[in-house]
């Protein structure tokens, strides 16, 4: 293991305690939960200062949380910023999700351009019109890309300035430390630059559950998938490879981001990568309230049976897999590319376990694509289990696997072999890929608080498909998605749960861009690049579900398995010349 850097800092909150006087007043912005800034104003006033600590990240969404009262308002206004630096919501996302915090009351959200970093909120009681300002303090800044973000920053402003300064805050200096340490290390020229780079953060705040789907306010959640994105872009930068590309592998970036005891600290680290798995029990399959063990799994594709197929990840771990070989029409079912997404794998396996019932059945299944990403998501969920957790999306290497040569050196394949076997044995021309995305905002706070190049991911939006085929098959596409969200609309409850969810995304976002089929969004497109002419992409809103939420996305995702594969029997009889 090789130290790139060990640094403490003092705490923002201690730091405005030492400096206080008596007689002072004193507003501030800190990236900090709700009872520590408590705590800290009751400390300023035992000293004889008056102060309010508010916070930095989602400030109109915690001032209608701790400030605004509500009752006998029957319509609210929101006058947010436009910034000519930000996408024209990017205020708007901050806001997320208050559409639904206010409950049945009328919102409106209307866009200023006067360039302040300020909401306006207008609150009707019987036609009175109550006012409110409320400052959001960003910052404009150029990142270690060059490129320009607008992005939440700490405030102070004592004994009533109005405009104050900013207070760069505990939180912030993590985020730059760490990032400025791994760019500033001679990495060489070399992919994958390291086996693993751990980022250890210990930052004393905790979540806020909000009473809204699964959404929640965490802002060590949102410092790991900032530390995440950061350095990942970094190294794409570094490789000269163009921004967003998948193939990247720089090895595997692990921000742990810990509650830890009430200091603040980070170390980043190169360690040896891991080999094993974190076992839990076994659950009933039909049943399972949270992700699988492998040991589990391994079972289940025991008990599935057919001719068993494997590839080897980079750390060594095994990727398991079935073909069952039968007089339909082939289907390749597959989960787990991204390991993070974890409702894909208990849907695919229990949608073959219902197929192999079947006399005629024709498929290969292969649960979990990313074995090395499924490992670390295992080892991630131990201290924060309802994080996102997107460091486990891509394999040990640090890259998608789905974005692999199959032209490539074949033992460069490593988890991509899984698929180049499935299609030999099987031809297979229609793959069922299971995926996911977050079930509550994803946002990057101190890099322009908008996902970049995954903008379109921030928010969910309710279970939706994604289909790519190649030219000249727009037709069976077509007939596939229509016929497979007829079917999952029959599925009590998803419609509105569709429903919900797309209504408050478009307040917040705007228009989804989707097709919407059936009451399902859907994005189909001509893509050539897989051997397959036909892939179905599931996304359910899972990253951080459990229990009955958990169940209902898994089961979403078998159905979704079995009306494809019933639908794709018809389809090929019907468009297809037989062979």
């Amino acid at each position: 293991m090789t130290t790139i850097l060990a640094k403490t800092f003092e705490r923002s909150l201690d730091s405005l305690i030492a400096g206080a006087v008596a007689g002072q007043v004193i507003e501030a912005w800190t990236f900090d939960d709700a009872l520590s800034r408590r705590r800290a104003e009751q400390i300023l006033r035992e000293k004889g200062a008056e102060a309010r600590i508010r916070s930095a990240y989602k400030p109109l969404v915690f001032a209608f949380l701790e400030e605004f009262d509500l009752s006998g308002v029957d319509a609210v206004a929101i006058h947010y910023p436009v910034h000519p630096s930000a996408p024209e919501n990017r205020f708007r996302l901050e806001a997320y999700p208050l559409a639904a915090l206010v409950g049945e009351r009328r919102i409106e959200f209307i866009g200023r351009t006067d360039g302040g970093f300020f909401y306006d909120v207008e609150l009707t009681r019987q036609s009175i019109v109550e006012t409110h300002r409320v400052l959001a303090p960003n910052r404009i800044h150029t990142d270690i890309l060059g490129e320009t973000n607008v992005s939440p920053t700490g405030w102070i402003r004592l004994d009533g300035d109005a405009t104050g300064h900013r207070l760069e805050t505990d939180f912030e200096r993590v985020f730059e430390s760490a990032v400025q340490a791994v760019a500033g290390y001679g990495w060489g020229d070399s992919e994958p630059y390291f086996e693993e780079l751990n980022i250890l953060v210990e930052y004393p705040a905790d979540d806020i559950r909000l009473p809204v789907g699964d959404e929640v306010i965490s802002l060590r959640e949102a410092l790991h998938e900032d530390l995440y994105f950061s350095l990942l872009e970094f190294f794409q930068q570094k490789s000269g490879r163009p921004p967003g590309d998948r193939g990247l592998q720089p090895g595997q970036i692990v921000p742990e981001i810990l509650r830890g005891s009430g200091t603040v600290s980070v170390r980043v680290e190169t360690r040896p990568l891991s080999t094993g798995y974190v076992e839990s029990d076994t659950q009933a399959i039909d049943t399972a309230t949270e992700p699988l063990a492998v040991s589990q799994i391994e079972a289940l594709l025991e008990e599935i049976g057919g001719r068993a197929m494997s590839a080897v990840s980079r750390a060594g771990r095994t990727v398991s897999a079935r073909y069952v070989e039968g007089r339909d029409a082939a289907v390749m079912i597959s989960g787990g590319q991204h390991a993070n997404e974890t409702t894909g794998i208990v849907g695919a396996l229990r949608a073959a376990r219902a197929l192999k019932l079947r006399p005629d059945a024709h498929f290969t299944i292969s649960p979990v694509e990313n074995p090395d990403g499924y490992a670390l998501h295992q080892r991630l969920r131990i201290d924060n289990p309802r994080h996102m957790h997107h460091a486990a999306r891509y394999t040990a290497l640090g890259d998608d696997l789905d974005y692999r040569s199959a032209e490539s050196d074949r033992d460069a394949l490593y988890e991509k072999a899984i698929r180049l076997k499935a299609h030999a044995l099987s031809g297979a021309q229609l793959h069922l890929n299971l995926h996911g995305y977050p079930s509550h905002e994803w946002a990057r706070p101190l890099s322009g608080y908008v996902p970049r190049n995954f903008a379109m991911w921030t928010l969910p939006k309710g279970f939706f498909l994604i289909m790519r085929h190649h030219a000249g098959w727009t037709a069976q596409a077509m007939a596939l998605l229509d016929r497979v969200t007829r079917h999952l609309g029959s599925i009590p409850g998803i419609l509105d749960f569709n429903r919900r969810q797309i209504d408050l995304y478009e307040i917040h976002a705007g228009e989804t861009g989707f097709q919407i089929i059936n009451g399902f969004p859907c994005l189909p497109a001509i893509d050539e690049r897989h051997a397959v002419p036909l892939t179905l992409i599931t996304e359910y809103p899972d990253e951080t579900i459990y229990g009955d939420a958990f169940i209902a996305g898994h089961t979403a995702q078998m159905e979704t398995v079995l009306a494809a594969y019933d639908a794709w029997q018809a389809i090929s009889a019907e468009t297809l010349p037989s062979s």
